[in-house]
């Protein structure tokens, strides 16, 4: 029988690569650190042995593509037109306070929806990112490529503060990231794992932050 997840595509739909990183991060996320190996990945994908080494030699370099496919698969949480439209609402904003709470209105949208869809349907990205997370301390090579693939989400965090009006876009989207990974850390995997806040919600705290730093 093919152990092969029901997550995972079938062979035939992606590129070998990428199904052999979705595979990693589906057993990062099912097993933990010490359940991705080779020939689990050939097992998970039903690909005939040996075939994750011939893409990924290394256990460095199957770490290495699990990273980038996590950062490529979180970066399709919400679509272009999506973060576009608070990009454009903060680019607009002015001194004026109607205007800085469009903006952060905007930019509170966004982050809630991105928070929710992560709480709701990609529960499996974010288990695999702290496995790798953790690793990362102690692999100064898979470091390097982890921090590459965070500042694909910190510098745009720091333009659409930015373009809100925020007189510290940099320190603001330290915070704002720090807070983001914070909601999704202590519901995925903390004190409040049995209850996910509502979009609503989350809406709520994120427009509060905001009005803070786009009216400081």
């Amino acid at each position: 029988m093919n152990a092969r997840s029901d997550r995972t595509p079938a062979p035939a739909a992606v590129p070998r690569h990428e199904l052999i990183a979705d595979a990693a991060l589906t057993l990062l996320a099912e097993r933990g650190m010490r359940g991705l190996t080779h020939r689990a990945v050939d097992e998970q994908t039903g690909l005939p042995q040996g075939s994750t080494s011939n893409v990924a030699r290394t256990r460095a370099a199957l770490l290495e593509a699990a990273v980038r496919r996590l950062a490529e698969r979180e970066a399709a949480v919400l679509t272009a037109r999506e973060r576009s439209a608070a990009g454009r609402a903060g680019a607009g904003a002015g001194a004026a306070d109607a205007e800085t709470e469009d903006a952060g209105a905007a930019v509170a949208e966004a982050l809630s929806l991105a928070l929710h869809r992560y709480l709701s349907r990609h529960r499996e990205l974010l288990l695999a990112r702290y496995e790798l997370a953790l690793e990362a301390t102690r692999r100064p090579e898979l470091r390097a490529v982890y921090d590459r693939a965070g500042r694909a989400f910190r510098e745009p965090m720091a333009a659409m503060l930015a373009a809100a009006g925020s007189a510290d876009p940099e320190r603001h989207a330290m915070s704002m990231v720090a807070w983001c990974d914070g909601i999704l850390f202590s519901c995925i995997a903390g004190q409040f794992h049995a209850a996910a806040p509502t979009r609503a919600a989350l809406r709520t705290s994120c427009a509060e932050l905001l009005d803070g730093m786009l009216r400081g």
